[in-house]
């Protein structure tokens, strides 16, 4: 039983770190979309702050607050092994801040190949469907703040995962809306 559990543990904290070296790889990539300051300011992956710039220099602090929770998670794996006090709750709790840790990187763009929201990629292959859901008195980003209140959230679904990204302008809507329907029907065609 311990080697199942240990081995699961592995494939989630390879699945993770997998995905923190594919979105700074996709960060040196030409990125199509967002070009220009307004359209950052338009775009959210929380309600209260616009998302920063994709470059290795607006996201220094994030990429290194990520790594140190990968290394945290399997440090404490490999004490909790050597010192022979790991049992079966202490996986859960080593799960705890990567399960805080997609929306660390504060950073949405469009790339060739995909898209990347937070600390995920999600490749064009992979896109089920998207939805803008606009933001009214019923949604649970209402009142965060009021830039967000009459906006949309833009959800991304996969098989696996999706990305959530609040879109505050219709005319950005709009923009994005385009550009992801001419990827997602180029993939269809080909």
């Amino acid at each position: 039983m311990k080697l199942i559990i240990d081995s699961l543990f592995f494939i989630i904290i390879g699945f993770y770190t997998y995905q923190f070296i594919l979105v700074l790889l996709k960060m040196k990539q030409n990125i199509t979309f967002p070009m220009e300051n307004e359209e950052l300011e338009d775009i959210r992956i929380y309600p209260q702050k616009s998302v920063n710039f994709p470059s290795y220099q607006e996201q220094k602090w994030s990429i290194i607050s990520y790594g140190m929770i990968l290394l945290f998670v399997v440090s404490m794996y490999v004490v909790g092994v050597v010192t022979g006090l790991f049992n079966w709750s202490f996986y859960l709790l080593l799960f705890l801040p990567l399960s805080y840790s997609y929306s660390l990187l504060n950073m949405f763009f469009i790339v060739e190949d995909g898209i990347v929201g937070g600390s995920r990629f999600l490749p064009w292959r992979k896109i089920k469907s998207f939805d803008f859901v606009p933001i009214d008195i019923n949604h649970r980003y209402y009142g965060h703040s009021k830039e967000v209140n009459g906006g949309y959230e833009l959800k991304l679904k996969s098989g696996l995962h999706s990305i959530s990204l609040i879109v505050t302008s219709s005319s950005l809507k709009e923009k994005i809306s385009v550009i992801i329907n001419k990827y997602v029907s180029k993939r269809s065609e080909g």
